[in-house]
């Protein structure tokens, strides 16, 4: 058996961890696996190489990817696509491991419905694939939020002032709504929620009737409100100095959390196990604490929701 392995999209702490377990997994059980560099485009131009054991010595520990990672333009035109088809032949594989978010599970699907076998695997710190609990890479980035935001928090105390801090997730909030229960946060901006300007400032007098004198802002990326309309009208309102941190790829690198580093192990000889019993086209997941798998029509079409009974919590929190 011969299986190719690829980190797609956006990268993630962990998918390091992830690529070590299926190539030793692999390696235990006699089957051949070949890296594919820099995603679909590798599948594309046939860039690829032999891995075996000494191949991931030294990497669990480390963010990004040794495979390296891109979002591929090429396999979106039919001239791309056909050409991934025809290498996955050339090269007589079986199964392709892909690890990455929503776009590469998409890809997945579009390779199955060309006669192409792949098994995926969650890794993206928005945590928004809906059939899994938790994606590869959301822990870390959630502790990394956290870790900063109390040292934003020290000093928006001593400087008696509001601060916005800006968390990825364009449509998906986990990351702001478990990362502003982890740090304390006055008030969580979400892309599901449609809260008011109105909604901000009533938080933030709420917290100075009872004398406190700063407040912490968590607001995601794709949240409907703008920094500049909650800056402009705290200060239009009730003349409160904000200042804005944007944290951007801060929050995807670094080394992977000890929980991100499980998981990708476990999800890793997950993938192996599937491939070597002859079993493709499925979605790796967590629920509980039981690892799943599904179809991916069927995984594709679970939607993401917010955890209300967090959003609960941390309305109740922050007052």
């Amino acid at each position: 058996m011969r299986i190719g392995i690829l980190t797609s999209g956006g990268d993630a702490p962990g998918m390091n961890a992830a690529i070590r377990a299926a190539v030793r997994s692999a390696a235990d059980k006699n089957i051949e696996i070949l890296g594919i560099r820099k995603g679909l485009d590798g599948l594309i131009y046939d860039d690829m190489s032999s891995m075996n054991t000494f191949s991931v010595a030294n990497i669990l520990q480390y963010g990004g990817t040794m495979l390296e990672t891109a979002r591929s333009d090429a396999f979106m035109t039919d001239a791309g696509f056909n050409e991934a088809v025809n290498n996955y032949k050339k090269r007589n594989l079986d199964a392709i491991i892909v690890i990455g978010g929503n776009g590469s599970i998409l890809a997945c699907n579009k390779l199955k419905a060309a006669g192409i076998n792949t098994i995926f695997i969650p890794a993206t710190i928005d945590n928004d694939l809906g059939y899994s609990d938790y994606s590869i890479g959301f822990d870390t980035a959630l502790n990394t939020i956290v870790s900063t935001a109390s040292n934003i928090r020290d000093t928006a105390s001593a400087h008696e002032r509001s601060t916005i801090i800006e968390v990825m997730g364009r449509k998906c909030g986990d990351l702001a709504l478990y990362s502003g229960i982890g740090c304390g946060a006055d008030i969580i901006l979400l892309p599901e929620i449609n809260n008011t300007k109105d909604d901000v400032l009533k938080i933030i007098k709420r917290g100075l009737d009872r004398n406190k004198m700063h407040s912490i802002i968590i607001r995601a990326e794709g949240a409907s409100l703008s920094n500049d309309e909650i800056i402009n009208h705290i200060r239009e309102t009730i003349g409160r100095e904000v200042k804005t941190v944007i944290l951007g790829y801060i929050q995807r690198g670094g080394s992977p959390s000890a929980n991100d580093r499980l998981l990708a192990s476990t999800m890793g000889k997950t993938a192996i196990d599937l491939a070597s019993s002859n079993i493709s086209n499925r979605a790796i997941g967590i629920k509980g604490l039981s690892i799943i798998t599904l179809p991916y029509d069927e995984a594709i079409n679970i939607q993401k929701n917010p955890n209300l009974e967090m959003l609960e919590l941390a309305d109740i929190l922050a007052k």
